[in-house]
């Protein structure tokens, strides 16, 4: 695993590496942003602790912060990314992605994931302030000088990072005020969750089912659902919308949907199709074996709980709950069906505040 960190000025992107070196083994990966890419290191930079050279030789390899955790500098990204080819099922993390080119290339590797860490403006200011305070820089800078340098490294056309940072799979905002808080929180984040590189079977087909919400043409909801067999074969997909033939449900198709129906509320006159139901009438009784699970991204309904029952599957799996999820959960625990909800380790913006509640 490889995790790049970028982020804004003092938003905590090596403190959050240091993290995953003291609680989780990774090892530093740096690259030297000032070394000229095509040019041999002379035999002094050769020599420098921690430095890999060109073609890929390690020398005088130093400790970082603890003798378990090795801190590896390359000359350029090509190299770096070299290294962590051949040594791909250790655990890296590098904060030195400066720009779209080197991001390109670790994208490239199925082992890499970016997190960007961003905060508050005034709370990046008060942390700079508490770094001069403790290291005693000798020219500390103002306010107004702090976000012009803040300004820049986000937002210059050449070499901002915001661009880096709306590509990040997982994009932190980092508040906390302390270690210890912000170690607890990345800790319920779960941020080494293999998941995160190669969805399991749960992620893989939960994912199916929400990108197949997206054809759904219904008023109301977004609903996806995928059926897929013991040997993790996908049999059919469906998603909730009028039948063919009929006008869309988004273009007037169904007057119970377009006359904004509360929830539960005059089923009968419903002209569209939910999304387990086109799954099990593509699939047909004769497709649908023992061992056979539907994915949907919102639990089923009582009416097509009942039709999940009749055709013999045997497991439902959802992400979101639905209005009637009790009486649902007693329908499928009386045939004997297993019903369970899956979550997902967080991606997307995740206010680590927010994570005290998990």
């Amino acid at each position: 695993m490889l995790i790049g960190i970028c982020g804004a000025k003092c938003a905590g992107k090596s403190t959050i590496a240091q993290y995953l070196i003291d609680h989780h083994g990774f090892g530093k990966l740096c690259l030297d942003a000032s070394a000229p890419q095509n040019e041999i290191p002379s035999e002094a930079a050769k020599t420098a602790p921690g430095l890999v050279t060109p073609g890929g030789t390690e020398t005088n390899l130093s400790s970082h912060h603890k003798q378990t955790s090795t801190s590896y500098t390359f000359w350029t990204a090509a190299e770096l990314l070299s290294f962590v080819t051949k040594n791909w099922r250790s655990r890296w993390v590098t904060t030195d992605i400066f720009d779209e080119g080197t991001l390109d290339a670790l994208s490239r590797r199925p082992f890499f994931i970016l997190i960007s860490v961003d905060a508050p403006l005034a709370v990046r200011w008060r942390r700079y302030q508490q770094r001069y305070n403790t290291q005693l820089e000798k020219d500390p800078i103002s306010l107004e000088d702090f976000v012009s340098k803040s300004d820049q490294h986000l937002y210059d056309a050449s070499t901002g990072v915001l661009p880096l940072m709306s590509r990040a799979t997982i994009r932190l905002l980092n508040t906390s005020a302390d270690l210890a808080h912000l170690y607890a929180t990345l800790g319920k984040l779960d941020l080494t969750n293999p998941d995160r590189l190669r969805p399991s079977w749960d992620s893989y087909f939960m994912s199916l089912a929400s990108l197949a919400a997206q054809r759904c043409n219904c008023m109301k909801r977004a609903v996806g659902c995928v059926l897929v067999d013991s040997k993790h074969h996908v049999i059919s997909t469906g998603y909730n919308g009028t039948p063919r033939h009929l006008l869309n449900c988004g273009e007037g198709g169904c007057p119970r949907c377009n006359s904004g129906e509360n929830s539960g509320l005059s089923l009968a006159t419903c002209l569209c199709l939910h999304a387990e139901e086109n799954a099990l009438l593509e699939a047909g009784r004769e497709r649908i074996r023992d061992g056979s699970v539907l994915y949907c991204n919102t639990c089923p309904c009582l009416t097509c709980s009942i039709k999940i029952v009749q055709v013999g599957i045997s497991e439902v799996v959802y992400s979101q709950g639905y209005s009637m999820d009790t009486e649902a959960a007693l329908i499928f625990r009386s045939a004997g069906i297993k019903l369970r909800q899956f979550s997902p380790p967080a991606n997307g913006l995740v206010h680590l505040e927010k994570m005290d509640s998990y």
